[in-house]
Parts: structure tokens; sequence; C-alpha cells
């Protein structure tokens, strides 16, 4: 069984190597991704990690708060991502509904 893991505070010059290298030390990285900005293309600082869940565990303790690239990681369990509510169109309270 694998686990998925929130990866913080990446300097904005990591490479998906650099992180799958970092995170191969604690057990076989299945993906990285890297999460960049939609409209500038620019690396949004975080991305997730998913690995063997023994290694994902080890990963957690062993980098969470540790320096990588002159930042402090910040590293722990991916939730799920909850739906969104609202957005365009449907009725909000307190709006007008043209």
């Amino acid at each position: 069984m694998s686990k998925k893991l929130y990866v913080g505070n990446l300097p904005f010059s990591t490479n998906e190597d650099e992180l799958r290298d970092l995170f191969a030390a604690y057990g076989e990285v299945t993906s990285v991704k890297l999460i960049e900005d939609r409209e500038t293309g620019r690396l949004r600082g975080f991305g997730f990690v998913e690995m063997a869940a023994d290694g994902a565990d080890a990963a957690m303790q062993g980098l969470n708060g540790k320096a990588f690239g002159g930042r402090d990681l910040r590293v722990n369990e991916a939730e799920e991502r909850q739906p969104r509510s609202g957005g365009f169109g449907g009725d909000r309270p307190g709006r007008n509904n043209w």
C-alpha cells in the first residue's frame, strides 16, 4: 500500500528528480508531482510524493523540518481535496441572482 505525501515550502528552483532523490533515501518512490501556477507556469512551492507506506512514514519523520535548498521542508500525509462550494452560478444567499 502506498501513501501520498504533501511536501511544502519547497525552493522554486526544485525539480522532480531532486525531490525523487531526496525521498528515495527512505523507500521506493512511485510518483512525484510539483504544482505549477496555471497562469505563469512557475512552481508554487509545494508538491506531492507517493511512496510505500513504511517509507512514507520514515520520510515524514526524517524530512519534516529538514533544510532543503535553504528552506525548511513541511512534509505530512496529503489529505483528500474537498470539493469547492459556490463558484459561478447557483443560488447563493445574500446575492442578487440575475
